[in-house]
């Protein structure tokens, strides 16, 4: 399906979640780009609902599904509800696209991994999720890869934006108390802005390419070490303090090494992936 502009077919894009922090900056991204983008959301629109996906894929060129059952240490009580949207509901979305012959693109994470390998992690690497969280996640990916659809598969880590709540949000929010801040030193990722992914699924949009691909800003740091560099930029004096994933109790367990290879999605791309660094800064100056 598409929308005539003059002499010009604008594909239909739909993007569900669209209000949320990864949403609202794709919704944008695809607009720039010239896309004719549609935004679904709750309460009007539900992703576990048949009717309501079935509805939106009759109606569009191209899927991206950002609904997502994000809280990790959540889904640990609510399993059920996290299987339900994170799997199920991305299984029926494959399986209606497959039908009517529509490609998707679906995010999934790192904490599909265990995070025991000791180099970043590629998209052939087995998944071993060690949550909850984890699990209803890689459920959503094998159940889309199995409806048989054209789908594109990205997944993400250690991701913030301007539109929803995250670490480094949390983190200020929490040095305004003026308490000591205890944050784990020894899981090591890639911290990785919205608008960042935005772009570069817009050009996986262009190209419709197909397949699982890893995506984050370029370079490696802790948790620890992130949360310094927000508080050195922002000249917060904050009794930050570091500690072991086994000394921070949390109802899920995380992975130490969140580390992505982006080789394979950095080949289809126009630009390098930029630094951690660089997105963050410009993060912290438009708070």
């Amino acid at each position: 399906m598409t929308r005539e502009v003059g002499h010009v077919r604008k594909p239909v894009v739909a993007v569900l979640g669209g209000k949320g922090m990864l949403g609202t900056d794709l919704v944008a991204a695809c607009a720039a780009r010239g896309f004719d983008v549609h935004s679904y959301d709750l309460p009007e629109f539900n992703i576990t609902d048949t009717e309501h996906v079935r509805n939106v894929v009759e109606t569009s060129d191209a899927v991206i599904n950002c609904a997502a059952y994000t809280d990790v240490d959540g889904a640990e009580t609510h399993a059920e509800l996290a299987h339900r949207v994170n799997a199920q509901a991305v299984g029926c979305l494959g399986e209606l696209a497959a039908r009517l012959g529509k490609w998707v693109l679906h995010f999934s994470t790192d904490f599909v991994f265990d995070g025991t390998l000791e180099r970043p992690y590629q998209e052939t690497d087995s998944p071993n999720p060690i949550n909850e969280y984890g699990r209803s996640k890689l459920g959503g990916e094998e159940l889309l890869a199995r409806s048989g659809c054209s789908y594109c598969l990205v997944r993400l880590e250690w991701t913030y934006g301007a539109y929803g709540s995250n670490f480094v949000t949390k983190t200020i929010e929490r040095a305004k108390t003026g308490l000591p801040l205890v944050v784990v030193e020894d899981q090591i990722g890639s911290p990785t802005p919205t608008t960042l992914v935005a772009q570069a699924v817009c050009e996986l949009l262009g190209q419709r390419a197909q397949g699982t691909f890893h995506l984050a800003s370029a370079g490696y740091v802790s948790r620890f070490g992130m949360t310094q560099f927000v508080f050195e930029r922002l000249g917060l004096d904050v009794d930050l303090r570091p500690c072991c994933s086994r000394e921070y109790s949390a109802p899920a367990d995380r992975p130490l090494n969140s580390r992505f290879d982006c080789s394979k999605i950095q080949a289809l791309l126009k630009a390098p992936l930029e630094p951690w660094q660089q997105g963050l800064e410009r993060f912290l100056r438009q708070l």
